[in-house]
């Protein structure tokens, strides 16, 4: 069932029958919104005739252009999740314009946990390029607490462009950039102050729309009573019909706004017949009204009738279609009156909340349904719409809503129910309370085991409703799983896979992201014991399994673990392949500014630096760190300050190398993948580079390393280190031993070997043939030296010859003179003197240059844009047949198939 929309949040209020028009609000307004003003904000306490106020002025923009696009979106508590928040503005826009937020709408569908920013470009991307000018009204914005909504708003409101103005009602001031704003002059605002009747409006407002014949004298003084405030002025014009004593009633209130509204909603009240008055207390615990859910609350009939009564008494109804089939009450008056139902009639309420609960369940409604049976405290029943109602949440991944409505709940309806009970763990999970997962895991299996018992394949719940979901049924692969994800979160390997091969063995055919999950946790279980052999092609199962499941962003995020473990087997080749693959997926999935896209660059940016290519690696990188953190996901935001860590290094800034390490350690979270890497090491090898022996050798004292260990792959990054610094300590010592770095390395090769990780054996005879350089014994140090130049040339590995400094150097031009790999010697060597291995020019099939004339070469700087193709050829002032020919020859050239790979490639090679 998915997550429905209430076509009322996105309606703008209808006019009121009895409204005063304010000409000398609106009209300013209108002139504002033209110029260049980002904001609009209506800022006051209830009842200052705020959401009036703003429907009345974007009718007037209608008349005033009925070109401007107009997208409201009235708040509420629930638009406290970010997810929820951003569906709804997607979906606002695009219900009025439906060339606006395909793109935003595809990047909330495919990420599983959609950031903001991402999402927004996209709008704003779409907004800029329709051209039509564009307002936003975000009502009630004072029921929104949640700071990453607050952020998102301001992100829109800095980087909006000029065709796009908000608007806002509130009833205190958002925490956004206002003050930046005023400074800029780009905010019109309008206070308590503004809005307060004048004596003028209020005599209009009390004679003509509200049907009273008041004198010039006791409209001053109602006006002078109430400030101005329009909720006071309308309830005291509903008390005075057919009041004979009026100086006596205006005499009779004062004090704050709070003290009049329960005088005069006490005074309102008193004058209704007693089937108004039961039905305005009965019905004031619902958000929407209509008639049939207002007769299934009182149980009564006839409720559409006193509705429409309501609406034209002015009784602080307001219309939420313009068939007037749904309505709400003024907050204000709905407030008052809650309150005092709750004191008048306290043993009605949780009746009056069932009935609404069920009501709307009969309608499908559920997440309305479950909300009123919260407030009934019928838990059971809560417990049953929240198991019915979880798929739909999940897909639409509003977290914060789960979290919000499992707390809700006692602990005890979750523990009983193994659905909530399998959910609220992976909440655990998620929020990093590793020691509370188990046991709710083991109670969902305590549930499970009871429905087995009974041998029920639908279990009756609660309501009528019936328990045939598939989070049920999947309930022990998904327990399976979350032990999976907690075994990799606390480091254990061999529970790891166990957990995950019972998992895949309890998978259905078509169970594909239950089959990603199991197949991923196999994969990194055996990446953890070093067995890339079985790794690669186990793990290779989870892309095709989430795009079988339709979780795009995941099914490339999936590339960047892949990526790593083909980097570790020695393949730069095919990691780069699988990273420039994913990225041209992401760009035709219009998802190219979203999560996981910028992790790409950076992976792909890591891999130009081993391959010598810095210019290609820096372009990556400053890609990546463009698109902004908002495009990465939080367990690969370290990898950007490992990869300009490395930039730095290869730039002759060891300091600052070491200053971006700590801040990758900082990012660094754990749990997410094995640490086969770890950071303290990088930065103990850049120590050893630099002849900084001593913290090198404080660093592995402190990790406990001898030459003599046994050995293990999660370590084996650290022994390679350490090999690196007995070497080092040699050269510093020419009366050292090297037998122990050699017996470790010895070890190592043979456990590499045995288990496919080719880029260790690499690494290994590397350093064998460096340590034999050391020693003096250039015959074993060419022949190590020869075995680790064949196997790399194809990949083109250069820093990992060239990062061995001055020996290093040294005995490949000894290997030069030897003919030893000529062709790739010769390589390195021009690298080890110039620093850069690509050509700043990209090359041909045939290794020339590629030109590129003026003409492509200004196609290919507006290819590098968010403007359309169409848009491209009005830049140039050419039809769209010839801009296609020069794009056409433009990729021929570059030996690319699309637009995005064209940017790229000319990124990489210094052209762009």
């Amino acid at each position: 069932m998915a997550m429905s929309m209430l076509a009322t949040k996105f309606h703008v209020p209808a006019p009121r029958r009895h409204a005063l028009a304010r000409p000398r609000l609106v009209d300013p307004l209108l002139s504002d919104s033209r110029e260049d003003r980002k904001l609009t904000l209506i800022c006051a306490p209830a009842g200052f005739g705020k959401t009036t106020l703003l429907s009345q002025w974007v009718r007037r923009v209608r008349v005033a252009d009925p070109g401007v696009r107009v997208a409201w979106l009235s708040l509420d508590a629930g638009d406290n999740d970010p997810a929820r928040f951003l569906n709804h503005l997607v979906a606002g826009m695009h219900g009025v314009d439906a060339g606006i937020g395909s793109g935003a709408k595809a990047l909330l569908d495919a990420t599983q946990a959609a950031a903001a920013e991402p999402v927004l470009v996209a709008l704003i991307n779409d907004v800029a390029q329709a051209g039509a000018a564009f307002i936003v009204v975000l009502d009630d914005y004072h029921a929104v607490e949640a700071r990453p909504v607050h952020d998102a708003v301001a992100f829109l409101l800095d980087h909006s462009p000029p065709q796009l103005h908000l608007a806002m009602a509130s009833r205190s001031d958002p925490p956004l950039p206002l003050s930046r704003l005023r400074g800029r002059d780009q905010m019109t605002e309008l206070r308590a102050a503004d809005l307060r009747f004048s004596a003028q409006e209020a005599g209009a407002f009390l004679n003509e729309c509200m049907g009273l014949s008041l004198s010039a004298e006791h409209i001053s003084a109602l006006e002078a009573r109430t400030e101005g405030w329009a909720a006071g002025l309308q309830l005291a014009a509903l008390s005075l019909r057919g009041h004979a004593d009026v100086p006596g009633f205006i005499d009779a209130f004062t004090g704050s706004n709070r003290f009049i509204l329960d005088y005069l909603v006490e005074e309102v009240l008193q004058r209704q017949p007693d089937h108004v008055r039961s039905f305005l207390m009965r019905t004031a615990i619902l958000d929407r009204l209509s008639g049939p859910l207002c007769d299934a609350v009182t149980a009564q009939g006839g409720s559409s009738a006193v509705l429409n009564h309501l609406e034209r008494a002015n009784l602080f109804v307001v219309p939420l279609d313009d068939r007037r089939q749904w309505y709400r009450y003024h907050h204000l008056f709905a407030e008052v009156l809650r309150a005092r139902a709750s004191h008048e009639e306290p043993e009605l309420q949780k009746p009056l909340h069932r009935r609404a609960s069920e009501w709307y369940q009969h309608h499908d409604l559920l997440e309305d349904a479950l909300k009123h049976a919260l407030a009934a405290r019928d838990v059971e029943r809560a417990g049953a719409l929240l198991e019915a109602v979880l798929p739909a949440i999940r897909r639409s991944r509003h977290d914060a809503t789960l979290r919000g409505w499992l707390s809700a709940l006692p602990d005890h309806i979750v523990r009983g129910n193994p659905v909530l009970s399998v959910f609220y763990a992976w909440l655990m999970l998620t929020s990093g309370d590793l020691d509370a997962v188990e046991e709710r895991l083991q109670d969902a299996e305590r549930g499970l085991a009871e429905a087995s018992r009974d041998g029920e394949r639908t279990r009756n719940l609660p309501g009528g409703l019936k328990a045939e979901s598939e989070e049920f049924r999947a309930l022990p692969v998904t327990i399976a799983v979350y032990r999976a994800a907690l075994a990799q979160a606390a480091g254990d390997v061999t529970g790891t896979a166990a957990h995950a091969r019972r998992a895949l063995e309890l998978c259905g055919p078509g169970d594909h992201l239950s089959r990603a999950a199991a197949a991923g946790f196999l994969g990194l279980a055996a990446w953890a014991r070093g067995d890339l052999d079985t790794a690669v092609p186990t793990f290779a199962e989870v892309a095709p399994n989430l795009h079988g499941a339709g979780n795009i962003a995941d099914e490339l995020a999936s590339t960047m673990v892949l990526a790593d473990m083909w980097m570790a087997r020695g393949s730069l080749t095919e990691a780069r392949r699988l990273l420039e693959q994913a990225l041209t997926a992401a760009d035709s999935a219009g998802i190219a500014s979203g999560p996981p896209t910028a992790d790409l660059h950076v992976g792909i940016s890591a891999l130009y630096c081993e391959s010598g290519a810095p210019a290609a690696a820096r372009a990556h990188l400053e890609s990546g760190i463009t698109l902004g953190e908002a495009a990465s996901l939080p367990e690969n935001l370290y990898r950007r300050f490992v990869v300009m860590a490395r930039l730095q290094y290869l730039s002759g800034d060891p300091g600052r190398a070491l200053e971006l390490l700590e801040e990758a350690e900082r990012r660094y979270l754990r749990g997410f993948f094995p640490d086969v890497r770890p950071i303290p090491a990088m930065k103990a090898r850049i120590w050893i580079g630099q002849g900084a022996l001593r913290e090198a050798s404080d660093w592995a004292r402190a990790r406990r390393l001898s030459a003599g260990d046994e050995l293990t792959y999660l370590r084996e990054f650290e022994h390679l280190t350490l090999a690196r610094l007995l070497i080092a300590e040699q050269e510093a010592d020419p009366n050292g031993s090297l037998g122990g770095a050699f017996d470790l390395l010895e070890r190592l090769l043979q456990a590499a070997q045995a288990s496919g990780r080719g880029g260790s054996v690499n690494e290994i005879l590397v350093l064998k043939a460096k340590a034999y350089q050391v020693q003096g014994r250039v015959g074993l140090a060419l022949e190590a030296l020869e075995q680790a130049l064949i196997r790399t040339e194809a990949e083109g590995h250069v820093r990992l010859f060239l990062d061995e400094g001055a020996p290093m150097i040294a005995l490949l031009h000894k290997a030069a003179a030897e003919r030893i790999c000529p062709s790739f010697v010769s390589h390195l060597l021009h690298a080890a003197n110039t620093g850069e291995t690509v050509p700043a020019t990209p090359r041909g099939t045939d290794g020339m240059p590629v030109q590129l004339s003026e003409r492509e070469l200004q196609v290919l700087r507006l290819l590098d844009s968010s403007l359309s193709g169409p848009e491209v050829a009005r830049q140039l002032f050419v039809s769209l047949n010839t801009l296609r020919t020069h794009t056409r020859h433009i990729f021929e050239k570059l030996q690319v198939n699309s637009r995005a790979e064209a940017v790229r490639r000319a990124r990489e090679h210094g052209v762009l």
